[in-house]
């Protein structure tokens, strides 16, 4: 029989609060030095001068404590609990959302979240509720990943349900397809995840993980890290540059995140996000439960 291991929902609710504030405030470090490569490998004023506002945009929301983008997103939360861990003291899904009201009233960030989608769309008033993905893991530690994601970048994502017979240039050319319509829409320059497999309900959570892997680093298995690469260089090829303005750099990094599927499908789901891909994570070890 394996120990049983606790933590509390308050440390729960503290962490969401950290690591959604810091999601919100501080670019990732590699996906900043990204920035600057891309800001030397163009040529004309306006797209310089796109990569000089955005890397000056980043120093000012770390030092000022502001908010990288005004668009503060939804809160999406990635959660991967140990199969041993129990968590007392509450609900922790309500644990998660208090965390997130939390940051963005203390934090002054802007409340997006409207409860209907239709006919009432009135703001929820504290960016509540957060849209959560649970993983069920070994071991008895708590890992939640806080991913703000704004709409401008999320309105121009897709999915596609190709036939296997597409091949890779089937996705390559959907995955540049996207990128072509969404233009200057998305903020660019953007960074491309891209869920191949599963079904339809799957792969665009899979395009959502994938925006999640290292920066600048290429797939594991060889084929996928070469399919990255040609997106990368014909979605760049497009010409579309940072902010729309035309320029060498339009997609920053692209990643692929696979799933088993179906021997008569191929879903293939582009989640787009632009320079500000914030997100943040943190880990609670359990303890040894009391009695």
């Amino acid at each position: 029989m394996s120990d049983c291991y606790e933590i509390n929902t308050e440390e729960v609710t503290e962490l969401v609060f950290a690591l959604t504030l810091k999601a919100n405030l501080i670019l990732p470090p590699k996906l900043k030095e990204l920035i600057a490569e891309a800001a030397n490998r163009e040529k004309t004023v306006l797209a310089r001068q796109a990569f000089s506002d955005i890397l000056k945009n980043a120093e000012l929301a770390a030092d000022r404590g502001m908010p990288i983008c005004q668009d503060c997103g939804m809160a999406v939360v990635f959660v991967e609990a140990g199969q041993d861990l129990l968590i007392k003291g509450g609900f922790v899904t309500e644990a998660i959302n208090e965390g997130v009201r939390k940051a963005y009233q203390e934090g002054y960030l802007r409340k997006s979240v409207v409860l209907d989608p239709l006919f009432n769309r009135k703001n929820s008033g504290d960016n509540t509720p957060a849209i959560i993905h649970w993983q069920i893991v070994p071991g008895h530690a708590l890992k939640i990943t806080v991913s703000p994601k704004g709409m401008g970048s999320e309105n121009m994502s897709r999915i596609a349900m190709l036939k296997p017979a597409d091949g890779v240039e089937g996705i390559i050319n959907m995955v540049v397809e996207t990128v072509k319509i969404a233009g200057p829409n998305p903020c660019p320059p953007t960074v491309i995840g891209i869920g191949i497999g599963g079904n339809f309900e799957t792969a665009p959570l899979a395009a959502k993980r994938a925006l999640l892997k290292a920066e600048g680093v290429r797939n594991p298995i060889k084929e996928y890290g070469n399919m990255e690469t040609e997106i990368l260089r014909r979605v760049n090829n497009l010409g579309i540059g940072p902010g729309g303005y035309g320029g060498e750099v339009t997609a920053l990094d692209a990643h692929i995140e696979t799933l088993p599927t179906h021997i008569a499908g191929m879903p293939v789901a582009v989640n787009l996000c632009c320079h500000a891909l914030r997100h943040a994570e943190g880990i609670i070890e359990g303890r040894l439960c009391n009695g």
